[in-house]
């Protein structure tokens, strides 16, 4: 669960958009010259992002793709907050965006049945929730078994569910830090796949470490996200889950 993104407007004035041109150095994909990797020969993984806010995450993974940093393609956004900026950065990325209001939705059941139906219509092979400010069911986690990925802002286990931020200044932790993991049904509870880790600078508010969180976020979620398609290949965790391109939906 991401959490301390309240503004959902993209803006010059909002902090959780400081720095996304420019602060986010990821690593560089091999020149042609250089032997391609393993995970270059299959398919692009076909990505499918859950945002209700800013949408800064939706946007690195788009970018991550589009470079050659994550092998995939991002094919549809589905926000339930309608005109948040995450669907205004879809619009100008160019990415299809699926608005599904919760508050239209009978239950939370109901809701994550038309998120997965919306995703299998895509095709979608793995699915980012990039700031969904949501508790999904088991309803998602069953469609999507291991291929349902979080960032949460906080180094879990510690500091689960909302404001992770001020859970965290409210301890008096010197680090700080978020998590790219897998979703299980126990809230910010499923298998890590990579960390990052800031200080606690004295003085710090929800705001300033919040914005210092959120740099990092921005470079490990196509980092975990990369990871996480790996494990589904079969290359890493024995006995998981194996990858394979998505097919036509069923039905």
């Amino acid at each position: 669960m991401e959490r301390w993104d309240m503004d959902t407007r993209p803006s010059s004035s909002n902090t959780s958009d400081s720095g996304l041109a420019i602060q986010w150095p990821l690593p560089q994909p091999p020149s042609q010259s250089q032997p391609r990797s393993e995970s270059e020969r299959h398919p692009p993984l076909r990505l499918g992002v859950m945002a209700s806010g800013n949408g800064t995450n939706f946007e690195v993974l788009v970018h991550a793709c589009r470079s050659g940093v994550l092998h995939g393609t991002v094919e549809r956004l589905v926000v339930n907050n309608p005109g948040c900026g995450a669907a205004q950065r879809a619009e100008r990325l160019g990415i299809p965006c699926h608005t599904l209001d919760h508050r239209l939705q009978p239950s939370r059941e109901a809701l994550d049945r038309a998120l997965s139906e919306s995703f299998q219509d895509a095709q979608v092979d793995l699915v980012v929730m990039a700031g969904w400010m949501r508790i999904v069911t088991p309803v998602l986690i069953a469609a999507y078994p291991d291929r349902l990925v979080n960032i949460h802002p906080s180094l879990l286990p510690s500091f689960r569910g909302v404001d992770a931020v001020g859970q965290a200044l409210d301890a008096g932790v010197r680090l700080a830090g978020c998590t790219v993991h897998l979703v299980c049904e126990e809230v910010d509870s499923g298998r890590i796949l990579i960390q990052a880790a800031v200080p606690v600078l004295d003085g710090d508010d929800r705001g300033s470490l919040a914005a210092r969180i959120q740099i990092q976020e921005h470079r490990i979620l196509p980092l975990g996200v990369a990871i996480a398609a790996q494990r589904l290949r079969g290359r890493t965790a024995a006995g998981g889950a194996q990858w394979r391109p998505a097919g036509p939906p069923s039905g």
